[in-house]
C-alpha cells in the first residue's frame, strides 16, 4: 500500500484521507490550522459527516492516519501528495486558486525525492499546468508528476460515495503517474476513466456539476410553464423521469440550487469559457434562471402571507 500525504483537513481532504487509510494506505493529513489539527488529534471532527468520526478514530488507532501542521512531517517519503484545499469563487466568477498554489509551493519545499502530486480540489482546466510550474519553481531538484483526480462526494453520504463511486476519474500528461493514482482505488472495483491528458479530467468535474445545475434550472422553468398552462409540474417531472434516457435525479422544482459547489462551479466554468473568447449562453441562462427563481419564491411567499387573515 502507498504512503500518502493529504493537504487540507476540510470536507474533501479529511474524508479522502480517512477512506484511503481504511483501504490500507499510510496517510498523513497536513493542515496549517493548528486548532483544527489539535481537535483531530483528540478525535474531534471539525464538521459533521455520518460515520466519519468512527472512521478517523479506527484508522488513527491503527496508526494508518496521522495529523500534522508541518509539511516536513507529511511529504518526505510519501509517494503521493493530494491537494484538497478550497477553491472559492474569486473576482469575475473565476475560481480563486491561491490556496492550491500555496499548497503546491509548500509541497515542493518539503520534497526530498520524486513525488506524484494529485489535485483533488475542484479546479478549472489548465490548473495542472500552474501546479507544475509552481513545483518546478520551488524545487527543481526532484521530479514531480501532476495528476488530476476530481472528487464526487455529496455531503451526508461522502463515505459511501468514496467507497462506492460511480466512477474514478484520473488524468495526467504522465500516463504512468495516472495509472499509479488509479491503483490507489483498486480495492473499490469501480469503473476507472484514465484520460490522456490532465485537462480532460479537470473538465469532467466542472462539466458534471454544470449539467446537474442545468437540470435544476430546466425543471424550474418547466414548472413555471406548467403552472401557466394548468399542468401539474410534479407529475410532469415524474413522467420525464420515467424515461430511461432522462431519469428522475435533479428534477425536483423548487427554490433553485445553492450550496458550496454548484453556484461557484457554474460561474467558474463560464468564466473559463469567456477567457477563451467563447460566450457560454447556456451556462449564463442556468445562472440567470437560478437567480430569478429565488425572487419568484419570495414573491409567492409574500402573496401567500397577504392572503392570511390578520
Amino acid at each position: 500500500m502507498g504512503k500518502v500525504a493529504v493537504v487540507g483537513a476540510g470536507y474533501v481532504g479529511l474524508t479522502t484521507a480517512a477512506c484511503l487509510a481504511d483501504l490500507g494506505h499510510d496517510v498523513t493529513v497536513v493542515d496549517i490550522d493548528h486548532d483544527k489539527v489539535a481537535l483531530l488529534r483528540r478525535g474531534t471532527m471539525p464538521f459533521y459527516e455520518p460515520g466519519l468520526r468512527e472512521l478517523v478514530e479506527r484508522n488513527a488507532s491503527a496508526r494508518r492516519l496521522a495529523f500534522t501542521t508541518s509539511y516536513a512531517d507529511a511529504v518526505p517519503g510519501a509517494e503521493f501528495a493530494i491537494i484538497a484545499v478550497s477553491t472559492p469563487e474569486g473576482e469575475g466568477g473565476e475560481a480563486d486558486l491561491s490556496y492550491v498554489e500555496s499548497a503546491a509551493a509548500s509541497i515542493a519545499g518539503a520534497m526530498t525525492g520524486p513525488l506524484i502530486v494529485v489535485n483533488k480540489s475542484t479546479v478549472p482546466p489548465l490548473t495542472g499546468d500552474m501546479v507544475s510550474k509552481v513545483l518546478k519553481k520551488h524545487n527543481s531538484r526532484h521530479e514531480a508528476a501532476v495528476v488530476s483526480n476530481p472528487e464526487f462526494l455529496r455531503e451526508g453520504s461522502a463515505i459511501y460515495d468514496f467507497m462506492h463511486p460511480d466512477r474514478v476519474v484520473v488524468g495526467s500528461n504522465d500516463r504512468v503517474a495516472a495509472e499509479k493514482v488509479a491503483a490507489l482505488y483498486a480495492p473499490l472495483h469501480a469503473p476507472v476513466l484514465v484520460t490522456p491528458n490532465i485537462y480532460t479530467a479537470e473538465m469532467v468535474k466542472y462539466a458534471s456539476n454544470a449539467f446537474l445545475a442545468a437540470r435544476i434550472s430546466f425543471i424550474n422553468e418547466i414548472a413555471w410553464i406548467s403552472e401557466r398552462v394548468g399542468a401539474d409540474a410534479k407529475l410532469v417531472a415524474e413522467g420525464m423521469g420515467l424515461d430511461k434516457r432522462i431519469g428522475p435525479s435533479y428534477l425536483d422544482a423548487g427554490i433553485g440550487f445553492g450550496g458550496s459547489c454548484f453556484p461557484k462551479d457554474v460561474a467558474a466554468l463560464a468564466a473559463v469559457a469567456e477567457r477563451f473568447n467563447y460566450h457560454p449562453e447556456l451556462l449564463h441562462a442556468v445562472m440567470e434562471i437560478n437567480r430569478d427563481q429565488r425572487l419568484v419564491v419570495i414573491d409567492l411567499l409574500r402573496e401567500a402571507l397577504e392572503e392570511l387573515p390578520g
